[in-house]
């Protein structure tokens, strides 16, 4: 499924306290003149900009640290090492033959049109300012596509009724883990989600490293259960790597690479 959303329809999902974060800025004056001029700025890119996103909601169950799709895919999830319990992602996805909201999952992408990032070379903090809003765009995108998914495309949560603020507090039923984020925290699954989703078909390219681009773009999953929550996977040994490499389908070097961050040896 391929979604198109008008700037205006994304706007109000935007987190501003990421958007002063990234501008460093502290002072509440200048956070209001920043967000007046952002808003501003919104306005004028309105009707020129649109934001995108692609869906798959999909029948799923779990196999141990891996989550298996019908349609012959396997997304491996990592395991915490420490703490208790010691959680993965695949533990929100139900058993096979097991029916119940945790038996299907949500897999999704956003991203904005590639001007937002392009088309103000000319002029430096008309770039900044487009692009930092360009990311917020991505990620307010994805707020509200969680949404539309738990009240009417899943359809898990029909009598959902959250405040926006309510749903950046993640009050919602689930949970929409990331790639590249702490609980799915190897970028090098947006190549499985390219093959299952397409992203190209929303103008997403991928880097050797599984870096999306436009920079402004979000990719991850979307789970119902109930008791689904987020978490670090943290340190990974030398033995969890070896089963990750066998269960990710590709050579240990290039594993080693892509979660490099993560080993305990590094």
């Amino acid at each position: 499924m391929i979604l198109h959303y008008d700037l205006a329809d994304v706007a109000p999902y935007i987190n501003w306290a990421y958007f002063y974060f990234a501008w460093q800025v502290k002072h509440e004056e200048e956070r209001r003149q920043l967000r007046s001029e952002a808003e501003q700025m919104l306005t004028s890119l309105t009707g020129t900009y649109r934001t995108h996103a692609l869906l798959l909601i999909t029948d799923a169950w779990a196999e141990g640290d891996d989550i298996i799709l019908p349609s012959g895919y396997t997304i491996p999830c990592l395991r915490q090492q420490s703490g208790s319990p010691c959680l993965c992602l695949a533990d929100f996805i139900a058993p096979k033959g097991q029916q119940s909201v945790a038996s299907r999952l949500g897999i999704f992408a956003t991203s904005v049109d590639k001007g937002m990032e392009t088309d103000f070379d000319d002029d430096p903090y008309q770039k900044m300012m487009a692009q930092l809003l360009a990311d917020r765009l991505a990620e307010a995108t994805a707020e509200r596509l969680h949404e539309q998914v738990r009240k009417l495309l899943w359809g898990y949560a029909p009598d959902e009724q959250l405040s926006i603020e309510e749903m950046q507090q993640e009050h919602f039923q689930g949970i929409r883990p990331a790639v590249g984020y702490p609980s799915l925290p190897d970028a090098s699954l947006n190549f499985l989600l390219d093959d299952i989703l397409g992203l190209g078909q929303i103008g997403i390219s991928l880097t050797e490293s599984g870096a999306m681009r436009p920079h402004a773009s979000v990719s991850g999953l979307m789970m119902a259960h109930p008791q689904a929550r987020y978490f670090s996977v943290g340190k990974i040994g030398d033995d969890q790597l070896r089963d990750y490499v066998r269960r990710r389908g590709l050579d240990e070097a290039s594993v080693r690479k892509f979660l490099s961050p993560l080993l305990s040896n590094s």
